[in-house]
């Protein structure tokens, strides 16, 4: 089905006005992109926090009439809208998949392989390969997040350990532990679309039969390694269930932490962990830490 877009700046207009407009013109979707380099990170739950500078860009199908729809809009939005908006057509393809486009095969450490289900396999035998299809679920490996991870837990002892993966998106950290050597795997997410992507994926890396999956809410038993790449202010709240979720001497691996943020998190986990080692990429930071012993 073809479609096509009208995109706009946003300035002048009020947000929940434009977007009642757009869909009651028959968008199919509306996204709102920066059109300077200007982040916006971490916003707080239902906040929606704007760019200074927004562009609005809605998809309609192209049996909706494009002049009618920019009418529709006038009347709404006032006459401006017209001056201000671009049309233009949009070939249509399996949205969702879209962004894996260049998406190829990446090392993380000495053997670490994260890779795309078609792509060639590495040429070192004894590499260790993920093959990964995240479908609609988070984790590929190529956000830095993902890659300060995937970096610790090769540096890691898994072997024979019980590990636990907290918001696990694809299984894509989950399904790495057991490729390094770990006995058992738990990924828990709040989404039912990324417990089927980490089921799909244990499947297509051989790991099924030592990979379950819960929901978040579930009763956690305490594992060896404990891994949430998630953000600060989850990682603050959860801080009672990661800490409950380890045994003592347990390694935890928290990651989507800005730099600023790195001094709460190691204040509101030093009185269970010790060695709390941040490890910084762009703007992002990594904490690997233990579980201390009760004995101590």
């Amino acid at each position: 089905m073809p479609f096509y877009e009208i995109e706009f700046p946003l300035t002048g207009w009020e947000l929940k006005a434009v977007e009642a407009a757009l869909h009651d013109a028959g968008a199919c979707s509306v996204t709102l992109v920066d059109r300077g380099d200007e982040p916006v990170l971490e916003p707080r739950p239902g906040e929606v926090r704007l760019w200074s500078d927004t562009l609005v860009r809605a998809l309609f199908d192209a049996a909706t009439e494009p002049a009618r729809c920019l009418g529709q809009l006038a009347a709404v939005l006032g006459p401006g809208i017209t001056a201000a908006a671009r049309v233009r057509a949009v070939a249509d393809q399996v949205w969702e998949r879209a962004w894996m486009v260049g998406w190829t095969a990446r090392s993380f450490g000495p053997r670490l392989w994260v890779c795309p289900i078609a792509a060639a396999p590495p040429e070192d035998p004894d590499a260790v390969v993920v093959r990964l299809d995240p479908g609609l679920a988070f984790g590929t490996g190529s956000h830095a997040t993902t890659a300060l991870c995937l970096e610790r837990l090769g540096a890691l002892d898994l072997g024979g350990k019980q590990v636990l993966d907290y918001g696990c998106g694809s299984g894509l950290l989950a399904i790495a532990a057991l490729k390094l050597g770990a006995a058992h795997a738990v990924g828990v997410d709040i989404d039912p679309q990324a417990l089927l992507a980490t089921r799909d994926n244990a499947i297509r890396n051989a790991v099924s039969d030592r990979l379950e999956t819960a929901h978040a809410g579930a009763v956690l038993a305490p594992a060896d390694c404990v891994l949430a790449n998630i953000l600060a202010g989850p990682l603050l709240e959860l801080r009672p269930r990661l800490t409950a979720a380890c045994k003592p001497g347990a390694d935890l691996v928290l990651s989507g932490i800005l730099g600023s943020q790195v001094e709460a998190i190691v204040a509101a986990y030093a009185a269970d962990f010790e060695r709390l080692q941040p490890v910084q990429r762009e703007e992002w930071c990594c904490i690997h830490a233990v579980r201390r012993r009760q004995d101590r």
